[in-house]
């Protein structure tokens, strides 16, 4: 009943989190686009409002614990963002792959040719940022760690996915979609898990979000299937490479006997957890 109550509490506050974050980014480039198309107003806008969320976030002992954005170490923040290298580039790969195979909508996007290249790269630079801080925050931080407490890691990490595909089905009802959704979830999820800590992940969401703004979801409805093949390779070796990189990052975890957690020191300590 515990496990229970916790995931749909986790749940929601993950959900609320999420929500403060898209809905006020979305309102802010619709207004900015309908005003000017050519100035970037939203996007320091967003920048103060981020920050201010943040520190809402954080403001408390309790709060800091359950956001647990805690530094790393030079090594592990490495090896994070090259495990998440790997990993961006077998999914994009993976995408590429099920968007030949199975007819699916494309992601819905602005078009760039009504507006300013200022505009479309600020609003791009943005939403790698905006994604990328409200659902590590929501799902890995919040969410996440409450499940941890709960319930083994592998538990709550399969869980945070889950959550974390379901608030993507704004992209549509394609299974393909959310199956690429759930597997970076689960990666996103590992790797806060294993570093006890949602820092070293945002850079590689960020990366995530940036290429597939950029790279991948503006072309989805005009591919000729003539890289087919190379599409599948760089799914299967970057995926490779990925599991490797994070091997490797998991070296000091089992040489350690797990991360060392935040809830498993003393309930008043406030020291970060992760650390090496």
């Amino acid at each position: 009943m515990k496990r229970l109550v916790t995931s749909l509490r986790s749940a929601v506050i993950a959900f609320a989190i999420l929500a403060a974050g898209q809905w006020v980014w979305g309102a802010l480039l619709t207004a900015n686009l309908k005003t000017s198309s050519s100035i970037p107003w939203s996007m320091p806008v967003m920048g103060a409002f981020l920050y201010a969320m943040w520190r809402f976030l954080s403001r408390t002992p309790e709060r800091r614990e359950q956001l647990r954005a805690y530094p790393v170490s030079r090594d592990r923040a490495i090896w994070t963002f090259v495990t998440g290298a790997f990993a961006i580039a077998a999914l994009s790969g993976l995408w590429i792959v099920l968007f030949q195979l199975i007819p699916m909508t494309p992601n819905a996007l602005p078009d760039p040719s009504k507006y300013s290249t200022v505009m479309i790269l600020g609003a791009a630079i943005m939403g790698s940022l905006v994604s990328p801080i409200t659902e590590e925050a929501a799902f890995r931080g919040y969410c996440q760690s409450a499940l941890e407490r709960v319930m083994p890691g592998a538990a709550a990490v399969v869980i945070s996915s889950i959550l974390f595909t379901l608030a993507h089905l704004t992209h549509g009802l394609f299974w393909p979609k959310l199956l690429v959704y759930f597997l970076f979830g689960l990666l996103m999820g590992a790797l806060a898990y294993v570093n006890q800590s949602i820092l070293p992940g945002i850079p590689v969401h960020c990366v995530a979000d940036f290429v597939f703004f950029t790279m991948v979801w503006p072309y989805d409805g005009a591919r000729d299937g003539s890289w087919f093949r190379i599409h599948v390779a760089q799914a299967a070796i970057c995926g490779v490479l990925a599991i490797l990189a994070f091997q490797r990052l998991t070296k000091s975890y089992n040489t350690s006997g797990g991360p060392r957690c935040a809830y498993s020191l003393p309930i008043n300590s406030s020291s970060p957890a992760g650390t090496d």
